[in-house]
């Protein structure tokens, strides 16, 4: 089989107009979520409707992400990206608009909000299945392009939430909702006009294959239709023990942390006597910790070994924040430990990034990424539900002990497993080219 040489565009630019789509968008949503919780609470003053909310977002979010992968692959990931932002920007703006105008009752809101949630989730995903095309574009290293989008991330999820603060606070929460829709519009401009042309095609398309002196049916390269495009998807997740490990531990650590954020660290500002105030103080510290580690993980992690590193940034990042609130540590101490939390967790997103983007042929990246995604952030929705409901049974310094010992046995005894060892394996791996059905990487089960 033959293909079409295809002579990519050089330098930074389309690297940077990734991540700058990126900050954009993301900033926005760190505003929104803010806002919009704030706006419920306002209106209705019911914590349960609050909470509702939360979830009719999240869970179209996975939802359709998990099932979105073949579309990205087959229309192309700029395509989706600038669609799915210009979607989101018309729901999230319609929301003031029709508060404004008194048409927005609770069921409304709830089905515009899952709208924004449904969109959001393939523009992310299209989003990240361009890094690598960026990275190969401007030359540099997997682990920087994923440490840089780390930054991107713990840069929005910092800046986000103070501005969306201080909208709140200053203006009221629909000016918080209304920069979410002019961030999304925005996102999408830069994804449509401020890429080099040529980039972010259909993985099809990308590689334009010459099937007249070889039929043959090359995984990624046919035309099956969607089901057989999520299919493919699937089987090489299934042959990819690593991967599989990876997702049930994030998945693990996701759904500790989500309960954690949205119910474990309000109750213990309330029942501390630290008040709201230290929810920001921690947060922040641990925002600006994240960003520092993302900076040097950009800098340095593909020169460090992948599985010592990963595992010492998650030993920093779970168990000692759920501890120190247990032990009812002095608010320096608990700033403390969030920082140092930050900083190990800003070298977790980037060795992940680069672990995936090696093992999976670009063909099937959107549906592989898609999938993973989504079984990583399945107990996300439910992660304030069930804290909720377990420190109503037991209190929360039984739950805080309780959780943060299930975070350190999932990460510690984990990274036990043989599969972990296969992380460098790949490294520097280019499978921009690797279109036929690959055999398993490991052998072992």
């Amino acid at each position: 089989m033959t293909t079409v040489a295809v002579t990519p565009a050089r330098g930074v630019r389309p690297l940077a107009g990734v991540l700058a789509a990126t900050v954009v968008s993301l900033t926005g949503t760190r505003v929104s979520a803010v806002a919009l919780p704030w706006f419920v609470l306002a209106t209705t003053g019911s914590a349960t409707m609050t909470g509702l909310v939360a979830f009719a977002e999240m869970t179209p979010y996975v939802l359709v992400k998990a099932l979105t992968g073949p579309l990205v692959d087959r229309l192309g990931p700029r395509v989706v990206s600038w669609t799915t932002d210009a979607v989101s920007a018309v729901a999230a703006g319609l929301v003031p608009l029709l508060h404004a105008l008194g048409l927005l009752p609770f069921g409304l809101l709830l089905a515009m909000v899952a709208v924004i949630g449904a969109v959001r989730g393939p523009g992310d995903l299209a989003k990240s299945v361009m890094v690598p095309e960026a990275a190969d574009r401007a030359q540099v290293p997997l682990e920087r392009a994923t440490g840089l989008s780390g930054v991107t991330e713990r840069l929005a999820s910092t800046i986000g939430p103070a501005v969306g603060g201080a909208l709140v606070a200053v203006t009221g929460p629909m000016a918080g909702l209304a920069v979410n829709a002019a961030s999304f519009a925005l996102g999408s401009l830069l994804i449509a006009f401020a890429l080099p042309r040529g980039m972010g095609r259909s993985a099809a398309r990308a590689t334009a294959p010459d099937t007249s002196a070889d039929t043959r049916p090359d995984i990624g390269q046919r035309d099956g239709g969607y089901w057989r495009m999520f299919r493919e998807g699937f089987t090489f997740l299934r042959a990819e023990p690593l991967l599989l490990t990876v997702i049930v531990t994030v998945g693990i650590t996701n759904l500790l942390d989500a309960g954690f954020a949205a119910v474990l660290v309000p109750v213990w500002a309330r029942e501390s006597g630290n008040g709201p105030a230290a929810i920001g103080v921690t947060g922040s510290a641990m925002g600006i910790a994240a960003v520092a580690g993302s900076l040097i993980a950009a800098g340095i992690a593909h020169r460090l070994p992948r599985r010592t590193v990963f595992f010492a940034g998650f030993l920093l990042a779970g168990a000692p924040r759920f501890l120190v609130l247990a032990l009812d540590g002095p608010m320096w101490a608990v700033v403390a430990v969030f920082a140092v939390a930050g900083f190990g967790s800003g070298f977790l997103n980037p060795i992940l990034g680069a672990v995936l983007f090696e093992r999976v042929p670009r063909p099937l990246l959107g549906r592989v990424h898609a999938l993973g995604d989504s079984l990583a952030w399945a107990g996300i929705p439910l992660g304030g539900l069930l804290a909720g409901s377990a420190v109503a049974l037991v209190g929360l310094i039984p739950v805080l002990v309780a959780a943060g010992g299930l975070y350190f046995a999932t990460t510690g005894l984990a990274g036990l497993r043989r599969e972990w060892r296969e992380m460098d394996r790949l490294r520097g791996r280019d499978r921009t080219a690797d279109m036929s059905v690959p055999e398993p990487v490991l052998a072992h089960r």
